[in-house]
């Protein structure tokens, strides 16, 4: 077992007398996790099981009949459902029993696609419920092989505290190129080097199909394929319908519900472009990116292996960066990530924005970062004054380095 930084926070709102729904990909670790938190359940089904799957879908009331016969005592019965979205009826049985009595029951409700509740407008428990995420590890989960002494001060654009104690230790520590090669999903991370490769591949197919096509979310396979392998090799670029379409071989309206689809598995996510700002000429588009670097380089169908990473690397480290920025704001709860870019070709890869403040960030694979690299972060920062007070290179470092009184290089492991 390994720590997660949810586990603190989770376990004190898992004590609330109200209904929690997980979500996440598949392979962000929330079985493992729920195990965890909730080892003495009185009652685990598990609706990725066919046959488990087909009987409740059968007769969802069996769940009621199930938690009635469960013998009452002071402390309340643990319920958990695993991939709940694949029974939507389950939804309102947890509902009938939450409403006939509080108390009694605390239900844990886990799901890897938010695609057929949506579509069947299943019941999501409102006023009932906690919704929580679970994520692909942060840096704080897996930590850097540390090199060298960098300093207990080294600053953070944004800082994660740990809110709690996490009783089992981290993920093993990780050098850059191996993150940048093979992401952050647990599994993946904990298994041999010469079996990641084989894992991802799996993933990206076989999960995928076994999930599109089970619930006929996808009437063509292939041209999903097609759409995957452009969309995942266009990942962190402004998002292109007429050219994916093209690639493709569907119509546009396709293509945007299959960006949703992703988004619905919540495999992918969208950063908008920074408005009200006093530039002109703005690009507006939306970027789209993979909720984890080694799923998006498998769908992108490249060698997973470091030295095709290293051919060109700064592409795929300017993403895990956003990712783990992504990731960080979503566990928060508040604030964006946005991005800018002028018709002029001006760019700032990412802005932070949160509690009314701007943070600019640049990502650019060098070790030795000067002010040349930050010119549009100055920029920025002279044109939103009251906003935007610091800005940060995040690059390849060994230490933090005052590149102005507004901008630090900041080491990715300072992240």
């Amino acid at each position: 077992m390994f720590g997660r930084w949810v586990e603190p926070l989770w376990k004190r709102k898992f004590a609330a007398p109200y209904v929690q729904i997980v979500f996440g990909a598949r392979q962000t670790g929330k079985s493992t996790l729920l195990r965890k938190l909730a080892p003495s359940a009185a009652v685990w089904l598990d609706f990725s099981r066919p046959a488990e799957r087909a009987e409740y879908l059968r007769n969802p009331d069996q769940l009621i009949q199930q938690c009635r016969a469960l013998r009452k005592s002071r402390k309340p019965a643990t319920i958990v459902v695993d991939e709940a979205q694949n029974v939507p009826p389950i939804f309102d049985a947890v509902q009938h029993l939450y409403d006939s009595d509080k108390r009694r029951w605390r239900f844990l409700l886990c799901g890897s696609s938010a695609r057929k509740l949506r579509v069947t407008g299943a019941n999501l428990l409102p006023g009932r419920s906690f919704l929580h995420r679970l994520y692909p590890l942060l840096l704080l989960e897996r930590p850097p092989v540390r090199t060298g002494k960098v300093g207990t001060a080294a600053p953070s654009p944004l800082p994660l505290a740990l809110r709690g104690s996490v009783d089992e230790p981290w993920f093993p520590a990780a050098e850059l190129l191996d993150r940048l090669t093979f992401g952050e999903l647990p599994g993946v991370t904990t298994a041999a080097r010469a079996h990641r490769a084989e894992l991802l591949r799996a993933y990206t197919l076989v999960y995928l199909e076994e999930e599109l096509r089970r619930d006929a979310l996808v009437k063509n396979w292939p041209a999903f394929a097609r759409f995957l392998q452009m969309a995942a090799a266009e990942a962190g670029q402004m998002i292109n319908y007429a050219r994916v379409s093209r690639a493709a071989g569907v119509s546009l309206p396709t293509v945007k519900s299959y960006y949703q689809l992703l988004e619905d598995m919540f495999l992918g996510f969208r950063v908008a472009a920074l408005s009200g700002s006093p530039r002109k000429s703005l690009l507006s588009t939306e970027r789209f990116y993979f909720v984890d670097v080694g799923v998006r380089n498998a769908a992108a169908e490249l060698p997973l292996e470091a030295a095709a990473v290293r051919a060109n690397p700064g592409p795929i480290f300017e993403q895990w960066v956003g990712i783990e920025l992504w990731k960080r704001l979503q566990y928060l709860g508040n604030g964006r990530l946005h991005y800018l870019r002028t018709k002029a070709g001006a760019e700032v890869d990412f802005i932070i924005a949160r509690g009314g403040r701007f943070t600019p960030i640049e990502v650019k694979w060098t070790e030795r970062p000067t002010l040349a690299d930050a010119r549009h972060l100055v920029t920025f920062l002279r044109e939103h004054p009251k906003r935007a007070r610091h800005g940060y290179v995040v690059c390849c470092c060994a230490a933090p380095l005052a590149l102005s009184e507004q901008v630090t290089a900041l080491p990715w492991f300072c992240l």
